[in-house]
């Protein structure tokens, strides 16, 4: 009957359990460690050369740096009652860890009425001529390329808008953008047709 049960169970019922218990502890410790370990090798070996730095301390010994690593999101209620999340940094999900990008993605915002879309974007630690913006009807791309910062973000507007007026600001980190919609001209109804 004994030999029915697992054998975990088993050798639980021996009067040595305790040892039995603390080597399966220390088993499954060493397991997870080991599992760790590989995750940062896989995710270490993904990450831009410029993320790693290497720094002398004062007593002659050198310690690696790596970052920054940014990840965040913000939430907001759109028209229709649902909330819509909105991502930004620099580490992005993926199903095989994460992905670190050169470029940080900026936390955005996007508020639309009835003539116009405001967008409000953070760019911290940039100068005003660093920016780059690019628009079409339907999208808005920016971008910062310098040595310090790297910035890259594409939007897909949520209507069509005029760029050759579009108005942007840029104080203290933060860009405003407002670009004015294209008035949909309304089509007639028509008449209707009476059948003789």
């Amino acid at each position: 009957m004994p030999e029915d049960y697992p054998e975990w169970f088993r050798r639980r019922r021996y009067p040595f359990f305790r040892s039995w218990f603390f080597e399966d502890i220390d088993r499954m410790f060493r397991e997870m460690e080991k599992m760790m370990e590989e995750e940062f090798k896989t995710f270490t070996s993904r990450v831009p050369k410029d993320y790693v730095r290497e720094r002398k301390l004062p007593d002659g010994t050198t310690v690696r740096e790596w970052g920054p690593f940014v990840y965040g999101y913000s939430v907001k209620i759109g028209p229709d009652g649902k909330p819509e999340i909105r991502e930004f940094g620099n580490v992005k999900p993926s199903r095989f860890g994460p992905r670190v990008k050169e470029e940080r993605e900026p936390l955005v915002d996007i508020i639309e009425t009835d003539g116009e879309i405001h967008i409000v974007a953070e760019l911290p630690g940039v100068e005003k001529n660093d920016i780059k913006l690019h628009g079409t009807e339907n999208t808005l791309t920016m971008s910062v390329d310098t040595p310090q910062r790297k910035y890259y973000k594409e939007i897909t507007l949520p209507a069509k808008v005029k760029v050759k007026e579009t108005k942007t600001q840029y104080k203290n980190g933060v860009l405003e953008i407002t670009l004015p919609k294209i008035k949909e001209e309304k089509k007639p109804k028509g008449e209707p047709i009476g059948i003789d």
